[in-house]
């Protein structure tokens, strides 16, 4: 999907991976094609699904979770997520297997870079290129505040560079009343809001996911997180892991927009409530869509009317 494959001399320093090579059964009518990449509980294997009659990707538990009853509940927890929340920009399912030896969902193949990617590779994006991408994560983050949803993993490794953009990745997602019980960090280290990275100080909820989103937009403009970590810093020690909580937000390259400028600062105030909804981001973005240029558009070209 974004990640590239794994080779056998990769595999080989993995022993905990299923190993599939093209062409093996991963489940009756799912053959595997390809090995995307994997994180500490997941594989995800570019697939081939006869019922679909299209490529897919299965996001398989890792061999030693398979009985694990709280990986299995996280997985159907993900699986119910994927399947209510249909919404242009958040990646669809169809379907998953909750039991048997090879546990896994099965998520649209985009075929695309992440942003993350796409950043590393050309550089911080134009204003052109970001304020509709912006609009777009924040509509899809609204619609996820209205089923009472949070993300709580909004980076530019979780959004898919296309037409629409995509935002993947709802592994850690949590209905509102699950989220507000959250005890301790829960994200990814430096996307996430104050209250995520130290949660006994304020409640989560759908501000995070706004603040995640001031995060990913910061980063796509400046080419870095707003708030780098030190190289030697005390995972330990709280302000030190997570420098959001000691507010040393760094610059946006003097050439921002001042009105795009403003917009991402807000996402990335410090308390939650500070913060606007990711509704009142879309608006406060259409305008400032409506200003560019109609030539390009996240580098498409659009058709001209004769």
């Amino acid at each position: 999907m974004a990640a590239p494959a794994r080779g056998p001399e990769t595999l080989a320093h993995d022993p905990d991976a299923w190993g599939f090579v093209e062409g093996d059964e991963l489940a009756p009518g799912r053959i595997a094609l390809e090995r995307l990449g994997g994180g500490s509980d997941y594989e995800a294997y570019l697939i081939w699904d006869d019922h679909l009659h299209a490529l897919a990707v299965a996001k398989c538990l890792r061999p030693h979770l398979v009985d694990d009853a709280v990986a299995l509940r996280h997985l159907a927890r993900e699986s119910g997520l994927v399947r209510r929340l249909a919404h242009p920009v958040v990646v669809r399912g169809f379907g998953a297997v909750l039991s048997g030896p090879r546990p896994h969902l099965v998520l649209e193949h985009l075929d695309g870079p992440t942003l993350e990617q796409t950043i590393r590779r050309f550089g911080p994006l134009a204003p052109r290129q970001v304020l509709p991408l912006a609009f777009q994560l924040a509509s899809a983050l609204a619609f996820l505040a209205n089923e009472q949803v949070v993300h709580l993993d909004v980076k530019p490794r979780n959004v898919i560079m296309g037409i629409p953009p995509r935002l993947i990745d709802l592994s850690v997602a949590r209905p509102f009343a699950d989220a507000t019980s959250i005890t301790k960090p829960i994200g990814t280290d430096a996307y996430m809001a104050p209250e995520q990275s130290d949660p006994m100080r304020a409640p989560i909820g759908p501000r995070a996911d706004v603040w995640g989103l001031g995060a990913t937009l910061f980063h796509a403009v400046a080419g870095e997180v707003p708030f780098p970590r030190d190289a030697d810093a005390d995972l330990e020690e709280p302000r030190e892991r997570f420098p959001q909580l000691s507010w040393t937000q760094g610059p946006l390259p003097k050439e921002t927009p001042a009105a795009l400028a403003t917009v991402i600062g807000a996402c990335l105030e410090f308390e939650p409530q500070d913060r606007p909804s990711a509704a009142v981001v879309a608006l406060e973005l259409q305008p400032l869509i409506g200003e560019l240029k109609p030539e390009r558009i996240l580098g498409r070209p659009r058709p001209k009317i004769r």
